[in-house]
């Protein structure tokens, strides 16, 4: 049996809207595209009619991706974490501080919904560990390639 996959509420709504998109308009689109460019004849040089054919695989194999991974996965609200309101848990908002006074935000998601860029991590990556269970006001350690640091856990927040 393969190991869960946990998504934020949030995450499955953003999922379940790709869903939406790439069926009712991306696809019926390109759909569309292959037939017009289908009639202009000899398939096997029209351009138009091979990338329509490439783009609507790549549409497909996404729908098909999505699909499973929404009727797979498990949606972790608010109300999963136990009723503590000042612990780490999946889907938290965590603000911390390292030793030199920097403040970073980050929010403890599922694999498919990570990006760095807005401070989405990993519940199973180093930091995304660390952080999991403990309270506001702690300070951990964690061990960066360049060496330990020491982060306070500043505020925790859930979106709901």
């Amino acid at each position: 049996m393969s190991e869960p996959h946990y998504i934020t509420r949030a995450g499955a709504r953003r999922m379940q809207a790709e869903l939406v998109e790439l069926r009712t308009k991306q696809r019926p689109k390109i759909v569309q595209d292959v037939a017009d460019a289908a009639a202009q004849g000899d398939r096997s040089e029209n351009a138009e009619y091979i990338y329509g054919k490439k783009k609507l695989r790549e549409i497909d194999r996404r729908i098909h991706f999505l699909t499973k991974r929404l009727e797979t996965a498990t949606v972790v609200g608010p109300e999963d974490r136990d009723g503590a309101t000042d612990r780490v848990f999946f889907g938290a908002i965590v603000a911390i501080e390292d030793e030199d006074g920097k403040e970073a935000t980050y929010q403890i998601v599922g694999a498919d919904e990570i990006d760095l860029a807005r401070g989405h991590i990993s519940y199973r990556s180093p930091l995304g560990r660390t952080l999991l269970k403990r309270r506001v006001g702690e300070t951990v350690v964690f061990r960066k390639p360049s060496g330990e640091v020491e982060l306070t856990i500043v505020s925790v927040t859930y979106e709901t």
